[in-house]
């Protein structure tokens, strides 16, 4: 039997009124009387409709993150950094896996539209973001991290993918590399841009020629890392290797170790974000290291500034600073 406000009252001795300003707290109530209210909610294991509330004071203390590959180690890191952060204000969080899919992110958002959160942080998925100016009403604040959307303006918090790609490829052509292979995520994102920009200005202001050979381009997994390392050496006569994304990393140093290359030896190799497997690998592992949970502690701190009006006005962009991190395998 579904236990009402009214059912409170009546076992408490009190007016609906009365539990109503208990619950609420919209009202100063004697402690004696309080205790007779929360007394009767538990003996009725009656719980406050948390939707109801919302409904009324049309804030849930709820925040939206909605991320295109929850198996990518980088983006639960972000996770954690946004839940943490959040935590510590008074706010839960709904997490939810657009798989990299526009469809699936369009679905997503239109089912947070029906959640009534309090604001909603987005990494978008590669395409045209146009309709974002019509599902995404204004009811809530937005922040968008590590990728921007192509057709809508919206406060961003990125990583500086140009610095951290150019300092890694600079540093390959320094110990004389001069075939540098780059297997880099899927077009349409402004991550595979700005880090396929870096890696071909580098490769130009040390005055050396670009082969779209060298270049791979696919999904940000595992698998792809594999296929793509697996066709660079054997049809290409690379001697190094930069890999953007984690996955993909773990991809080409699987190919790699099965086909005994030697690192560095045979290829120099540097790969994307750094997590603990990167340092006790044989040899360990260089990286450009991306600061994924300060990303989600930084995105969660804008979105809460905005929620309160704190931050308003022009669009702003937050551009991180990524570091190479250097050990044996370069």
């Amino acid at each position: 039997m579904k236990i009402s406000m009214k059912d409170v009252a009546q076992k408490a001795g009190v007016s609906t009124a009365t539990v109503s300003h208990v619950i609420n707290k919209t009202r100063f109530v004697r402690v004696e009387t309080k205790k007779k209210v929360l007394d009767a909610m538990k003996n009725l294991n009656y719980y406050l409709n948390s939707a109801a509330r919302s409904l009324r004071s049309r804030k849930s203390n709820v925040i939206g993150l909605l991320v295109p590959d929850i198996s990518n180690f980088f983006f639960t890191s972000i996770a954690r950094g946004v839940e943490n952060t959040l935590k510590r204000n008074g706010y839960n969080l709904i997490f939810s896996n657009s798989n990299e899919n526009l469809e699936s992110e369009i679905e997503q958002i239109k089912i947070f539209n029906t959640q009534l959160v309090d604001g909603l942080i987005i990494a978008p998925v590669p395409g045209d973001h146009t309709f974002l100016n019509e599902l995404l009403s204004g009811d809530y604040a937005v922040v968008f991290i590590d990728r921007k959307p192509k057709g809508y303006q919206g406060d961003c918090v990125l990583g500086d993918n140009i610095k951290g790609t150019y300092d890694a490829i600079s540093m390959l052509i320094k110990k004389g590399h001069s075939r540098i292979g780059i297997i880099t995520g899927l077009p349409g994102l402004t991550t595979t841009e700005e880090r396929l920009i870096a890696y071909k200005k580098a490769l130009s202001d040390y005055k050396l020629k670009i082969d779209e050979d060298l270049i791979k381009v696919g999904f940000s997994q595992f698998e792809e890392g594999y296929k793509s390392t697996k066709e660079l050496l054997e049809y290409t006569d690379i001697t190094a290797l930069f890999v953007t994304n984690n996955l993909m990393t773990v991809g080409a140093i699987k190919y790699l170790k099965e086909k005994r290359v030697a690192i560095p030896g045979d290829i120099a190799i540097i790969g994307f974000d750094d997590y603990r497997w990167a340092s006790i690998i044989e040899p360990p592992l260089s990286m450009v290291k991306q600061p994924a949970y300060d990303i989600g502690e930084k995105a969660s701190k804008l979105l809460l500034k905005k929620i309160k009006k704190e931050e308003i006005g022009d669009y702003k962009e937050y551009r991180l600073p990524i570091r190479l991190v250097i050990r044996g395998s370069c």
